[in-house]
């Protein structure tokens, strides 16, 4: 492999490893182990942990798929992929 592919595929590997933490943390973490603390906070009248194990963790996902789109197409715009 020449030097820009490998370049390329580094930081897409970059990319998916960071948003892949972002997501397991939000999802495991906050909807899981830290449940427990985060629903003495409540939000429009939920409790912020069972928020996160119901509907947070999708619309995190969901909003890292936009990100990484963007950081994608940003890549391919330096690199000429």
């Amino acid at each position: 492999m020449n030097k820009p592919v490998n370049n390329y595929w580094k930081t897409n590997l970059k990319y998916l490893f960071i948003l892949l933490t972002l997501w397991f943390t939000v999802s495991f973490g906050f909807g899981i182990l830290l449940v427990d603390l985060l629903n003495q906070i409540q939000i429009g009248g939920f409790k912020l942990g069972f928020w996160f194990a119901q509907q947070g963790s999708i619309y995190i996902f969901v909003v890292l798929i936009f990100v990484y789109v963007f950081l994608m197409n940003r890549l391919d715009d330096k690199t000429g992929e």
